[in-house]
């Protein structure tokens, strides 16, 4: 089998031939203004980022757990991770008291 790879897209000449859009100049880019200036309702309407935590941070861990014990919580549904969480919290005080 040939090794020759064979080109594919367009060239900029192609671009150029279809394009309806001028080039942008230097005076363009000098009379451009920031989004959230030209669109102000918008810019303040996407979410920025996650945004505080409403708890105090958790720690990154990897864990192994047995297959049996991750099918059961996650067939509980979305959020299982955070039921292990809690069930390890519940079991630690336990042992605390």
């Amino acid at each position: 089998m040939p090794n020759a790879k064979k080109k594919s897209g367009y060239t900029k000449r192609d671009l150029r031939a279809v394009s309806d859009t001028p080039e942008l100049t230097r005076a363009d880019f000098a009379k451009a203004r920031p989004f959230s200036e030209v669109f102000p309702d918008l810019s303040a309407s996407i979410r920025k980022g996650r945004g505080p935590n409403k708890a105090p941070t958790k720690k990154l861990v990897s864990l192994r757990l047995s297959p049996e014990v991750v099918e059961h919580f996650k067939s509980t549904g979305p959020g299982w991770q955070s039921r292990i969480d809690e069930t390890l919290r519940k079991a630690v005080k336990r042992k605390a008291s």
